[in-house]
């Protein structure tokens, strides 16, 4: 199990410098993680310091709240793979969804998702659990499938709760497998990452790498001595 391949090096809070972003970076290359998460803002500077090291960048769009026009999501979609980001972890119009208009949820994922697969990129769903019911939860995991999200992810870690295995494991059953599953949100040890897993994510989003990776440097050498 290469663990460290299960995790997106998050930082996506507004005070972030350029100084962090190099830091989370370098952590990334030395610990081998799957990507940095980090603002639009960082994309450009990120890729360059990432290149050649097989850390992806990613990305957000709409973020946090998703109630922005479709369109400005693509042109959000565009600037940050023109700048080098590799996914792109989008929120999905909560109010829209809410409100019952699943044709316009719809549509921009579809318009996203088409963009991003036309160049490589792969799009995550951001449905932001807490705001939904479990009936919710698996209809807007569904929809983004349809859709064509990559990955339906569980929260932006900036509502008012994140991650949770029931939610991870209700996402699961209702998708297809063609999309696969991110948790993040509140994921800060060991135990919490191995507990998303377990109930099926397929990504971590957490801005707690490096201490759950020393966890887990700390559990696989108990469980293997010399």
């Amino acid at each position: 199990m290469d663990f460290a391949k299960y995790i997106d090096h998050t930082l996506l809070v507004p005070t972030a410098t350029v100084v962090d972003i190099d830091r989370i970076c370098d952590e990334a290359i030395r610990l081998g993680f799957w990507s940095v998460c980090i603002s639009p803002w960082y994309v450009k500077h990120a890729a360059k310091r990432l290149k050649g090291s097989g850390v992806k960048v990613c990305s957000v769009v709409g973020f946090p709240l998703g109630f922005t026009f479709g369109r400005v999501k693509l042109a959000e979609a565009e600037e940050e793979v023109g700048a080098g980001a590799d996914e792109i972890d989008m929120v999905m119009n909560i109010s829209a969804f809410k409100s019952e208009d699943y044709d316009a949820v719809s549509r921009e994922i579809e318009e996203v998702a088409e963009f991003c697969h036309s160049c490589g990129r792969l799009l995550k769903v951001i449905i932001e659990c807490c705001y939904l019911t479990d009936e919710e939860k698996v209809r807007a995991s569904q929809l983004a499938e349809r859709a064509g999200a990559d990955f339906v992810k569980t929260s932006t870690g900036l509502g008012p709760s994140g991650a949770t295995s029931k939610d991870v494991a209700l996402i699961k059953r209702a998708l297809t497998g063609r999309a696969r599953v991110k948790a993040a949100g509140g994921i800060r040890t060991l135990d919490d990452a191995l507990g998303m897993i377990i109930a099926g994510a397929d990504r971590i989003g957490t801005s707690s790498g490096v201490k759950i990776m020393n966890q887990w440097s700390e559990q696989t050498a108990l469980a293997n001595p010399s």
